[in-house]
């Protein structure tokens, strides 16, 4: 972390007017009460010049802080004072569908989210024959910046594919290939194995493109068809060991991680508890919906039918 990190703030005056946390509670206690340390480790945080309040060094432990408006970071990394906020990594196995009621009756979310008392969402989506790793949280804020494409949070798939691999394959992903919705290119690609005569390879893409099944399309372009796909890393959060089917809640070191990231993003955005619309990577939704207008035109079609034949 480096120390010009600057964290963005509802409260414009909490960062530079000491007064206008007046009435707040003291950042000692604060910092207790949200993991970070005991109410004494966190005094000697704050007269070490650790903390930060809205991207201000904060050094007098007399300081107070409104935990619904204020930022606080400790060593540059973010803290999450309201502890309603829940985060859960999940690794979605394949053949769900990340939403949380799926219209066509295919396994979804509900498996995963209905054992916890908040009302968590999806950040993003994986398609369904994509698994991987999928945040869960009742943090939309957070779920808006980290989903939006225009954000661009980097991620990371490991891809077995069809084919053997070469050098020069990688370097067309790198490049950039051009698909029927635009150019597009891997911020890094390598080959992982490619070993001869087995017709398969193992090929590791990250970017940081939020397109429909982008890594699937791709690497078809280039000749190469994905026979499995598993995204590993999702900004600073990495599956590790993991289970297909497992979750697991966020360590503070990593919620802190994913918070910083999320909130050195434009702080013009929609302050919401709901995640924004988001842009699915399953094409196969859309396919549904157009199948299901289609059934509607259909009996339409047959209704009126009917009632000319009368």
């Amino acid at each position: 972390m480096t120390n010009d990190h600057f964290e963005f703030t509802n409260n414009p005056d909490a960062g530079t007017n000491p007064e206008a946390a007046a009435d707040g509670i003291r950042l000692q206690k604060v910092l207790a009460a949200a993991g970070v340390a005991s109410r004494r480790v966190s005094e000697d945080l704050i007269t070490s010049g650790r903390v930060r309040v809205n991207g201000k060094v904060v050094t007098e432990l007399g300081r107070r802080v409104h935990p619904d408006t204020d930022q606080v970071a400790v060593d540059n990394v973010a803290v999450q004072l309201d502890t309603t906020r829940r985060y859960i990594m999940l690794n979605k196995p394949v053949g769900v569908v990340s939403s949380m009621m799926d219209e066509n009756g295919r396994p979804d979310l509900r498996e995963f989210t209905d054992q916890f008392d908040e009302r968590l969402f999806n950040v993003g989506r994986l398609d369904a024959q994509t698994s991987g790793l999928l945040i869960l949280t009742n943090d939309g804020d957070m779920a808006h910046v980290l989903a939006h494409p225009s954000f661009g949070v980097m991620k990371t798939y490991i891809a077995k594919v069809e084919g053997r691999v070469s050098a020069q394959t990688i370097g067309m992903l790198q490049t950039g290939i051009e698909l029927e919705d635009g150019p597009i290119k891997a911020d890094k690609a390598r080959i992982l194995t490619s070993p001869p005569g087995e017709g398969v390879s193992l090929v590791e893409v990250r970017l940081h493109s939020g397109r429909n099944r982008i890594v699937r399309r791709m690497l078809e372009a280039v000749g190469h068809p994905v026979i499995d796909l598993v995204r590993r890393q999702f900004g600073p959060l990495h599956l590790g060991t993991l289970r297909q089917g497992a979750l697991r809640e966020l360590t503070r070191e990593e919620l802190g991680l994913l918070l910083t990231v999320s909130r050195q993003a434009p702080s013009k955005r929609p302050s919401v508890d709901e995640p924004a619309a988001e842009q699915r990577d399953d094409r196969d939704d859309r396919d549904d919906r157009r199948d299901s207008r289609d059934d509607r035109d259909e009996r339409r079609d047959s209704r009126d039918d009917r009632r000319d034949a009368r």
